[in-house]
């Protein structure tokens, strides 16, 4: 029987921690000359050892976007874009093959409900000491309807949800797509910042797994969990989404394909 593992949270490094979301404060990312421990970097894409390490036995590293404190994943160019996520894949990746790690979390936090505290876009690469977090998957939680599927990647509404609602799943092979990936990573960002639920919400997270031998990414739209979800762990999904989907394939999808 598998033991579910509880991740040890320490408070006292937590509240130390800067935050430009809600308190407005410094952004720590902005002066470079400032980081500690930088890892890695490509122009201004830069990889940290995070300084605030709140989940114990953990290796905590922070991917630092761009240099512009105020962009937006949803609308970095093209050239940016598939240079960062190439970045980001291949530092994922390469500290999950060094075997030091029993998994390593790959995510994006934005927006005030996103549980980030740094406004400044980055990302977080973490190796965990002793969880798998692939022990927690199920397969049904990339099974949707789909959005779009070409040149090996697929983008499905989940009807078997995480948590419940609303949550994209992007699915790809191998590395070789992982531009067209990364394009619809980015258009998803764009509609869930722009018009889902008429532009109103402003915060999601992308969350990367390797498992199976593939590639998933999962978008999910943030905003106050669902008491039914949290009292008694009941997922919902949306009774007709059509409207939805129809949306998605007119704006970001159709019209690209031509290009």
């Amino acid at each position: 029987m598998t033991v579910e593992q509880i991740l040890q949270f320490n408070p006292m490094i937590a509240k130390d921690k800067p935050n430009s979301i809600h308190r407005n404060s410094l952004c720590p990312f902005c002066d470079i000359e400032q980081l500690d421990e930088i890892l890695d970097k490509r122009d201004s894409i830069i990889l940290v050892k995070n300084k605030y390490p709140v989940v114990s036995d953990t290796f905590p590293t922070v991917l630092i976007e761009t240099d512009i404190c105020n962009s937006d994943f949803s609308n970095y160019d093209l050239p940016h874009l598939y240079k960062l996520m190439t970045f980001a894949f291949e530092k994922w990746l390469e500290m999950e093959k060094s075997g030091a790690y029993q998994s390593v979390l790959f995510f994006k936090n934005h927006g005030p409900l996103s549980g980030g505290s740094i406004r400044h876009p980055h990302m977080q690469i973490i190796g965990m000491d002793s969880v798998d977090y692939r022990e927690n998957l199920k397969e049904e939680y990339f099974i949707g309807t789909e959005i779009n599927k070409t040149d090996g990647v697929e983008v499905n509404l989940s009807t078997h949800p995480m948590i419940g609602f609303t949550e994209f799943n992007i699915i790809f092979d191998d590395l070789e797509v992982l531009d067209e990936a990364a394009r619809s990573i980015q258009s998803m960002c764009h509609y869930i910042v722009n018009r889902f639920n008429g532009g109103s919400c402003q915060s999601y997270n992308l969350f990367f797994y390797h498992w199976l031998n593939k590639f998933f990414v999962k978008i999910v739209p943030r905003y106050v969990t669902t008491p039914l979800y949290v009292g008694y762990g009941l997922r919902q999904t949306y009774t007709d989404t059509s409207g939805m989907i129809k949306d998605l394939q007119e704006r970001y999808f159709y019209s690209y394909k031509e290009e």
